[in-house]
């Protein structure tokens, strides 16, 4: 996260760094991501840069606080988020949160999205955290009985993360497609295809 100095900075600054970032971030993934573009869109004197953050993962981890803070601010769906809601339908309205937000501001979009293609460490462990959050739900919900305990959560996870991220790359972000086709996934997870005989 930011040092102490940054915070000192005036509020025209700290956007001019934050816009920047989001620029860079939304073009390339983190691995790619090029910090001397960063700090020259930013106007910022290259030795500045490490008065403020200690490297390329503050910057981006207070890119991703700062997104947060907005997401809540413009689509605040989960701060009222049921607490008795299934995994799925959490899954369902923080998708509709998401899309709200990149209607938006569609470049915090494509952030996410190459997130989920990026194979650096760094991403690689922030992938983890919230993969790991979703599975502590479906761990919970075998608890509740709505979900059959011999199901591997990280399966789950995966199976639908992976839908996700295809089906953006492949048909783009129509929003209504894009959520139709989720709810009808998890529908199919949910439900099962097979039809089993006696």
């Amino acid at each position: 996260m930011p040092k102490d100095t940054f915070y000192n900075l005036s509020d025209e600054k700290k956007k001019r760094i934050f816009d920047a970032a989001v620029q860079e971030f939304s073009t390339r993934p983190f691995s790619e991501a090029s910090l001397n573009k960063i700090v020259k869109s930013a106007k910022i004197p290259w030795g500045s840069f490490y008065q403020y953050f200690n490297d390329k993962e503050d910057l981006y981890l207070y890119m991703l606080e700062k997104i947060g803070k907005e997401k809540h601010k413009i689509a605040p769906y989960t701060k009222n988020l049921d607490s008795d809601m299934d995994v799925f339908e959490t899954i369902i309205q923080r998708t509709k949160e998401s899309l709200e937000l990149g209607r938006i501001k569609p470049e915090y979009t494509k952030i996410g999205m190459l997130m989920e293609i990026d194979n650096n460490e760094f991403i690689t462990k922030l992938r983890a955290v919230s993969a790991e959050k979703y599975m502590k739900m479906i761990e919970r919900d075998k608890e509740r009985g709505l979900i059959k305990p011999e199901v591997d959560s990280e399966l789950v996870i995966n199976m639908i993360f992976t839908f996700s991220l295809n089906e953006y790359y492949r048909n783009g972000l129509d929003e209504e497609r894009y959520l139709k086709k989720l709810i009808d996934a998890i529908k199919i997870i949910k439900e099962g295809i097979a039809v089993l005989k006696d």
